[in-house]
């Protein structure tokens, strides 16, 4: 199941069991989505860390990560990442394409604690 709930500037995106077929498409499409995004936000993104992307869909990610990297930039406050494997070189790896402030934690509380602190001071 893939979900792109807006609450203000606020995004949530879900990537979460039950899996289907079309989840990958959904969950790219929600990345389109989020790259088209015009005004400021900060992104909550939870997985389960299941339902990994094909071959093909891990490619369309990573030209998406490079064709939206300066937008994204822009208008993204910060990210904060929950998937059960979350560790301290996830961190590392997204601070290769971002500068915003980012988290990754297996905690859902402590990820929207994150972002609550930093949509406050942006």
């Amino acid at each position: 199941m893939v979900e792109l709930d807006k609450h203000g500037a606020l995004l949530i995106l879900r990537y979460l069991p039950p899996y289907e077929d079309r989840d990958e498409r959904a969950y790219l499409d929600a990345l389109i989505e989020i790259g088209r995004r015009d005004s400021t936000f900060a992104l909550l993104a939870v997985f389960a860390g299941g339902g990994g992307l094909s071959q093909a869909g891990e490619r369309e990610q990573a030209l998406w990560f490079k064709a939206t990297r300066e937008r994204f930039e822009h208008h993204c406050r910060a990210l904060a990442i929950v998937r059960p494997d979350a560790n301290p070189r996830m961190i590392e790896t997204f601070q290769r394409l971002w500068s915003m402030p980012l988290t990754a934690t297996c905690d859902e509380q402590a990820a929207r604690r994150f972002i609550t602190q930093h949509m406050e001071t942006a």
